[in-house]
């Protein structure tokens, strides 16, 4: 009986010093490595704010949509792979990829589409349309656009925001960065809030 009262209090100790460590201790250490200048806006979800209210995250893409279509001032992301129209936008509150292989006759449907309606929105042809415009992301909610792709917009949304082209491109290049795999991307939501801000927040 002593035996087994021993082992009983030795199993309730274990358990309260892993209780302490794993379920304050820790948590709590945690948290104070996330208010650490640098680190908090990263622990939060990297959360862009303007005159005090959210207005996204810089690490989640979600495609504008123009009130008017024939006066698009937006910069568009990657396409999602599960939104209803080849273009988007897609639903920001699930994601996946389509898991098609580059044979499949669907997803070369899509692409041919897209392709198609990006040169008649830009007004180009369509072997100008790069390749990460006409192709969705595992997640479908990649934050950045490649730089060209980003180019072949400028002329649109400064045509439609009556801003220089040669603003609406300083713009591009200030929030050009090679975040992630080094590769120079442009984030879209930010890019959109300078051009609003320089347009006068008019669109």
């Amino acid at each position: 009986m002593n035996a087994l009262l021993k082992q009983t209090l030795a199993g309730l100790r274990v358990l309260l010093v892993f209780t302490v460590l794993l379920g304050v201790v820790y948590p709590l250490g945690v948290w104070a490595i996330s208010r650490i200048p640098g680190l908090e806006g990263n622990a939060e979800g990297s959360i862009i704010t303007q005159d005090g209210q959210a207005v996204g995250s810089s690490l989640i893409g979600v495609d504008p949509v123009a009130a008017d279509p024939a006066k698009d001032p937006w910069f568009h992301n990657r396409p999602s792979a599960g939104s209803k129209d080849v273009l988007g936008p897609g639903d920001p509150s699930s994601s996946g990829a389509s898991n098609k292989g580059p044979y499949n006759e669907d997803l070369v449907s899509a692409i041919g589409e897209r392709k198609k309606l990006i040169a008649a929105r830009e007004g180009v042809q369509e072997s100008r349309v790069p390749a990460d415009a006409v192709t969705a992301s595992s997640s479908g909610m990649d934050p950045a656009i490649s730089v060209a792709y980003a180019d072949l917009q400028i002329p649109r949304v400064a045509r439609n925001t009556g801003l220089p082209e040669e603003k609406v491109r300083q713009l591009v290049a200030e929030n050009t960065s090679g975040a992630g795999i080094g590769v120079p991307g442009v984030n879209v939501l930010k890019v959109n809030l300078a051009v609003r801000d320089a347009a006068g927040g008019a669109h």
